[in-house]
């Protein structure tokens, strides 16, 4: 009777034991199953965030990093007070020009180069000092061309036209070298030039009509 009695006793405790047993490693379970699901979560954070710092560097790059082509326009030509066609007496052009600058940073060039051409040949040159063109911004300055009527002269049939029609058929050149850098990191060289084709009517010393072509190397 005893041993029975101690049997039953026992039973209990060992139940006990196993239910302890079987609680810790459901409660071990679970710890593992929510770090997993913190880890997951941490995972999909930091892969959003990649993604997303991703597409901003592309945005980034395509609209606010990426260097435009700078803009030269020859907005106006007139000929100087008192000008004339005569030998020996220089003939004077001067030429409004403006550069755009599209882009976010600052577009710093050096001496800009502007020559005038009578049948392939150079009858007038001119040089402007260096200058920066801020961001988003255009810069508008006077280009003083002094045209030798000697050298127009010497061109081979330069009166038939104007006798024909009081008007010269001119071209001119300008070329503009530069740089445009983004926070010092980002920088690329550009080349800008820029061909026109004007008729001058040398009575009325004004351009009658003009065309001009831009060309950007980088």
């Amino acid at each position: 009777m005893a041993e029975k009695d101690q049997a039953k006793l026992l039973a209990p405790a060992g139940y006990h034991l196993r239910s302890d047993e079987e609680e810790a490693m459901s409660r071990e379970v679970k710890v593992k199953q929510l770090h997993h699901r913190k880890y997951i979560k941490c995972c999909g954070c930091v892969t959003a965030l990649i993604l997303i710092l991703a597409v901003t560097l592309l945005v980034l790059v395509f609209t606010v990093f990426w260097i435009k082509d700078p803009m030269i326009k020859m907005n106006s030509i007139k000929l100087g007070a008192g000008s004339a066609v005569r030998s020996g007496n220089n003939l004077t052009l001067v030429a409004d020009v403006s550069v755009k600058n599209p882009n976010m940073a600052s577009f710093k060039f050096s001496n800009a180069t502007t020559s005038f051409t009578y049948n392939d040949t150079v009858i007038g040159q001119a040089r402007t000092p260096p200058g920066k063109v801020k961001a988003r911004r255009t810069l508008r300055m006077n280009v003083t061309v002094e045209i030798i009527p000697d050298k127009l002269m010497a061109v081979p049939r330069p009166w038939k036209d104007v006798v024909s029609s009081l008007a010269i058929n001119i071209s001119s050149y300008t070329r503009i070298r530069g740089r445009v850098k983004i926070l010092k990191i980002i920088k690329k060289h550009v080349d800008v030039k820029m061909n026109c084709s004007m008729t001058v009517n040398v009575t009325s010393r004004e351009i009658i009509a003009q065309s001009c072509k831009r060309h950007h190397l980088i």
